[in-house]
């Protein structure tokens, strides 16, 4: 891999960027990570919000859900503990086979297809929650055109509550510590963060949007905005993360949780 650049890629360019990357570090992601986010828990961001506490959610029992960029499907299987008929899907055949693993370890199945979140293979008002943590939303070049493939797929009022990198945190350095507490990067710099091979192909590839831009691919994709959850650094969790950390994230934000649900009428 050559040093990461700021260039634009097309939506095509940016799928096969997701699904390169998530294939080759399915794995190593899980052993790197997967103490912290369980075999069958649901954590939103490296802060800790867990929604058994949180419940962001509210009660799924009996509701159809489905999980958006699902990763390894932590999250759904812990949805299909709670009595949610829940659905999973991701872009990484490579993550759908560590879920396939993980649904043979904890003795819950799960549901799970591979899609685009810009092509979503479900029917119009098909589920009551959508959610993703981390999932797919920052990896697609065109955002409305996802939440609207999202808001497509759920009923009226139905509930969607997603956590992406706090948008702040992209003017700063990848830094947990004290010494990311400075501003490097324009916020209003919308260019992808992208990672190339030897070739010039990109191989991983983050898309940045201010606060404002998701208001507007909320709205224009049919949401209505009800809560922008910025998660505090809890006190006595000392996991770092990438960027996360308790020095950094005491003092700004890194992640944004936000919840909206669809306009319109129940029938």
């Amino acid at each position: 891999m050559v040093e990461p650049q700021r260039i634009e890629l097309t939506e095509a360019q940016t799928s096969q960027a997701s699904k390169t990357y998530w294939d080759s570090a399915a794995t190593e992601y899980l052993e790197e990570h997967g103490a912290f986010l369980g075999d069958d828990r649901f954590v939103w961001c490296p802060e800790g919000v867990d929604e058994a506490d949180a419940q962001l959610l509210g009660s799924v029992r009996g509701k159809r859900v489905l999980e958006i960029g699902c990763g390894a499907a932590q999250c759904a299987r812990w949805l299909t503990k709670q009595g949610a008929r829940a659905v999973a899907f991701d872009i990484s055949f490579e993550q759908l086979e560590v879920a396939k693993a993980l649904d043979r370890k904890t003795g819950t199945p799960v549901r799970t297809v591979a899609a685009d979140a810009t092509a979503i293979p479900f029917a119009d008002s098909t589920f009551d929650v959508a959610c993703s943590a981390f999932g797919a939303l920052p990896f697609v070049a065109d955002a409305e055109a996802a939440l609207r493939e999202i808001a497509r797929t759920l009923k009226p009022q139905g509930l969607l509550v997603f956590s992406v990198t706090h948008p702040i945190r992209w003017s700063m350095p990848d830094d947990p510590t004290p010494a990311g507490l400075r501003i490097t990067q324009s916020y209003f710099d919308r260019t992808p963060y992208v990672e190339v091979d030897e070739h010039g192909v990109a191989i991983y590839a983050e898309h940045h949007r201010t606060t404002g831009d998701w208001i507007r691919a909320l709205t224009g994709a049919g949401f209505v905005v009800d809560d922008l959850l910025e998660p505090e650094w809890p006190a006595g969790h000392d996991q770092v993360w990438g960027g996360w950390g308790p020095e950094r994230g005491r003092l700004v934000p890194g992640t944004a949780i936000w919840s909206a649900h669809k306009a319109g009428t129940k029938p």
